[in-house]
């Protein structure tokens, strides 16, 4: 079989491991490392969990810190039902999660988060392109997807080509000879902006799971303190694409007066159950590493959890490209045809997402990935949660006066007891469509009341027909929803699968179209 030259060059790309058809231990992205910390067991546990994993790391016991430690009955009963966990050595790798050198702005202010969480104080990774004019008013704030560092274009201390390279620059989308580009690594990153890896200033221990719950817009208020620190009052535009797509509606939410004109790139106004499912399968696949779950994410004295880790790049690789893409990419075409068929990777499609994973495995921090996916499933911008979240954070204002939690407060989450049923058939559903266009309308005017603060706000909002986790439909539903709140300058534009099949990633990938529209928009 004669294999096209596009696939060859995939095969080159991929690791040796990816064409074979014999499995490899991953050990050469791993730096050992001395096992420094003593580990010791942790009451949480039930008697007979602790007798299953007597021989395995169990929650090392961390000094009073900023935040409760979140609880996990999902993984009490998986723990119930397993009898035994492979076992990982306590002398492991220590991953680095770096992009280079970068700005690092530190506010010593303490912070409250939307969900009663505080940080005593907080760094944010920041990278700017570039000239900030005499009025400082050509300020452009980019937000980036759930992943990305502050890297998204080449500086002169770090060289290496950011992930929005070709978007920025002089004459570019984003024109450095016009604009003042500032992106950050989100509050809850591990790519230098404090999260979960960083260290709790009360325990001197990382946060891990005691780092509290984030949402869209604590991370937006953190991006605002750092511009109060480059005293820029108000920016020309706020970009952003994917989850930055959902921080860009929201900076503007927050305070219209400070957000000239928006750009939303692949994003939404709320998460729907679709992408809310994908994303839980990530973060279940990922806690279910033993590595994650005997320390309950308290493993930075430990191995990772790059096998969950692979595993959950695995199934968002699936959702960020699309079928027709890899119909003309992979076809139906197996690595070797000559070799037997086998459960390991075989077919090219699954060599490419086994090396997407095996890839990315040790260069994202795990609870990171947590932590900012489940910001993304919060995110909505109806007034209803807007409403419930002021009246929390005005209950919880008095805690930044003491920068920590009560002693006696605690994660109260717990499984429900019986399993969610379905109530009605698919059939029932489809049929009756009075109930579900009355449920749309209800949804809709909630969200038109919540967005009403960007009724004079220039919006440029940008999908694409091929993208399966933020659908085109939702894109729609944010134009439709800043029309209907009075905003007269609105401009939607949606790539059909003529011009693009690369599904939620196009954002990164399509220069004339995205771009285009950006720079159109801009002006």
């Amino acid at each position: 079989m004669n294999i096209p030259k596009p696939i060859i060059n995939i095969l080159r790309g991929l690791p040796r491991a990816a064409r074979s058809s014999k499995p490899r231990i991953r050990t050469d992205a791993l730096q050992p490392w001395a096992a420094r910390h003593s580990v010791h067991s942790n009451s949480r546990l039930s008697a007979q969990a602790a007798a299953v994993y007597a021989t395995e790391p169990s929650i090392p016991d961390v000094p009073q810190s900023s935040n409760p430690q979140l609880a996990f009955p999902c993984l009490d009963n998986v723990e119930e039902r397993t009898q035994k966990l492979s076992r990982r050595s306590m002398s492991g790798p220590e991953p680095s999660y770096t992009s280079g050198k970068h700005n690092t702005f530190r506010s010593h202010e303490p912070i409250l988060l939307d969900w009663g969480g505080v940080l005593p104080r907080f760094d944010i990774a920041y990278e700017t392109w570039g000239a900030l004019n005499a009025d400082k008013s050509n300020a452009v704030l980019l937000h980036t997807g759930l992943s990305a560092s502050s890297h998204a274009h080449s500086t002169p201390d770090n060289p290496k080509p950011g992930w929005w390279e070709k978007f920025i620059g002089p004459g570019a989308p984003l024109d450095t000879n016009k604009y003042f580009v500032i992106c950050t690594n989100v509050l809850g990153g591990c790519y230098g902006s404090t999260g979960p890896a960083s260290l709790d200033p009360t325990s001197q221990q990382p946060y891990a799971t005691s780092f509290p719950i984030l949402t869209m817009h604590d991370m937006v208020r953190a991006q605002f303190r750092l511009l109060d620190y480059l005293s820029v009052n108000k920016l020309y535009a706020s970009v952003g694409c994917s989850m930055g797509g959902m921080q860009s509606l929201a900076a503007g939410v927050i305070d219209s007066s400070r957000v000239g004109r928006i750009v939303s790139v692949s994003g939404c106004a709320r998460s729907h159950p679709y992408s809310i499912a994908m994303r839980h399968t990530q973060r279940q696949v990922l806690m279910s590493d033993p590595n994650w779950a005997n320390t309950r994410g308290n493993y930075y004295n430990s191995l990772p959890p790059h096998q969950g880790m692979k595993l959950a790049r695995e199934i968002a690789t699936v959702t960020y490209r699309s079928g027709p893409e890899w119909e003309k990419r992979f076809g139906r075409q197996r690595a070797d045809p000559n070799r037997p068929p086998a459960l390991c990777p075989d077919f090219l499609i699954e060599t490419y997402l086994d090396h997407a994973g095996e890839k990315w495995c040790l260069e994202y921090d795990a609870n990171s990935l947590l932590y900012v996916s489940k910001a993304m499933d919060l995110f909505d911008l109806g007034a209803q949660l807007q409403t419930a979240t002021t009246e929390r954070r005005r209950q919880n204002a008095d805690k930044l006066q003491t920068s920590q939690t009560a002693p006696h407060e605690s994660c109260s989450l717990v499984l429900p007891e019986k399993p969610y049923e379905e109530q009605d058939s698919s059939e029932n559903i489809m049929a009756s469509d009075q109930p579900s266009l009355a449920h749309l309308d209800s949804a809709s005017e909630d969200l038109v009341q919540g967005m009403a603060a960007l009724r004079d706000t220039p919006t440029l909002v940008v999908g694409v027909a091929s993208d399966i986790l933020f659908p085109a439909f939702q894109q729609r539903e944010i134009a439709e929803t800043l029309r209907k709140a009075g905003n007269r300058v609105v401009t939607h534009v949606e790539f059909g699968e003529d011009r693009s099949l690369f599904g939620h990633d196009t954002f990164l990938l399509d220069l004339d179209g995205v771009g285009g529209e950006i720079k159109k928009f801009l002006g």
